[in-house]
């Protein structure tokens, strides 16, 4: 391993670690800071509620699809969901799911885990931004992360592709940085400052398509996501720059 990297990467553990026991120190006083997502109570639930993701997203129709019984069980167990599944007139599917911490920072997780647990390679990691255009334009942080496995059908190991895009909102704040450093950061400043513990929600969005579909799925998941996010996230960034061309009329 290059020596810088390998340096770098034992500061940001020992940054990452410092911030955990910060975190933990500071636990005793805190306060639970607003979701960035919409909920809703569930019936007999006292430590868990419902993530309002949309039914209906212009093009597709959707149904709900339940949490995984271990997933449940593996997390603490303030942890709230939501997750549906979007299917286009054409047949197009993909996976809207999203995990809303509580009291319990561990809650929120590496996507990395998941998908190599399900039997996803991760192929490549690409920050980028997507426009929503409401409730003004702006450019939401996100992750895309390019997977592939093999599937049998009908007997033989078919080779497919998945595109996996995640990010994470609080009450005050979007993250697209995947490392989670930011969050981490955000996290202590905000219980330092103020005695808020940010209320994170992990947002994911997966769809899987034939090799060389990857980039055409992507920009699908991308238009679905314009309609969809103003539906349930109830934190926006701030507003996207005008074009320069566009500057005089907007005056």
């Amino acid at each position: 391993m290059n020596r810088r990297v390998w340096i770098w990467s034992v500061v940001t553990g020992l940054l990452m670690a410092g911030t955990a026991f910060l975190l933990a120190e500071l636990r005793g006083r805190q306060r639970l800071g607003e979701p960035g997502v919409r909920t809703r109570p569930i019936p007999g639930e006292t430590l868990r509620v419902e993530v309002e993701l949309p039914e209906v997203v212009p093009g597709y129709r959707s149904e709900p699809v339940a949490v995984q019984q271990e997933v449940v069980e593996a997390l603490p167990p303030d942890t709230s969901f939501g997750q549906r599944i979007y299917r286009g007139e054409d047949g197009f599917e993909l996976l809207l799911n999203v995990v809303l911490m509580g009291t319990d920072r561990t809650s929120i997780h590496k996507p990395q885990f998941c998908l190599v647990g399900a039997g996803w390679r991760i192929d490549e990691t690409v920050t980028d931004r997507i426009r929503i255009p409401r409730p003004h334009p702006y450019d939401l942080p996100v992750v895309k992360l390019l997977t592939s496995r093999e599937m049998t059908v009908q007997g033989r190991a078919v080779p497919v592709r998945g595109v996996y895009v995640y990010w994470f909102v609080c009450g005050d704040g979007l993250s697209g940085e995947p490392t989670g450093w930011e969050r981490m950061w955000w996290m202590a400043r905000e219980l330092v400052a103020r005695g808020v513990l940010q209320r994170w929600a992990y947002v994911t969005c997966f769809a899987v398509c034939a090799p060389g579909r990857e980039e055409a799925t992507y920009e699908r998941m991308k238009a679905f996501l314009a309609e969809a996010v103003p539906e349930f996230q109830t934190v926006p960034g701030p507003p996207a720059p005008v074009p320069v061309g566009n500057q005089e009329g907007a005056q």
